[in-house]
């Protein structure tokens, strides 16, 4: 799992090593040595677990698909973001003191819409 980079769906080979990484700061901070630049790029799948090879000298906007399972590994990298804020309630996970507005109530059934004259003799 990536600490770096949150929705990762590749794992690359390091050309240097080959060794499997998530990302290139992942084999930085294992190794001893910097990942090593190549035009041909090995990838691991995560989603169906098949292994692919990819030429980055010719690298177009077909080629961010897995040829296997067309899973759209090339996405915005998603960093960790650390902030102090307040925690609260959730009212989706707990929603009992809430009012559901969408259900019309039935008219009858209110004390203040019903004629008790007949009850008052």
């Amino acid at each position: 799992m990536c600490k770096h980079i949150l929705n990762a769906q590749v794992s690359i080979r390091a050309p240097c090593c080959k060794r499997w990484f998530d990302c290139a700061d992942c084999h930085n901070e294992t190794s001893d040595h910097q990942i090593r630049k190549t035009l041909e790029m090995v990838f691991a799948c995560k989603k169906c677990k098949k292994v692919f090879r990819k030429d980055m000298g010719n690298f177009d906007e077909t080629d961010e698909y897995c040829p296997k399972c067309d899973n759209h590994y090339i996405l915005d990298a998603k960093t960790p973001q650390f902030g102090i804020g307040v925690e609260g309630d959730d009212p989706r996970l707990d929603n009992r003191m809430y009012k559901d507005e969408r259900v019309k109530s039935d008219p009858q059934k209110s004390i203040f819409g019903q004629d008790t004259s007949y009850q008052l003799g």
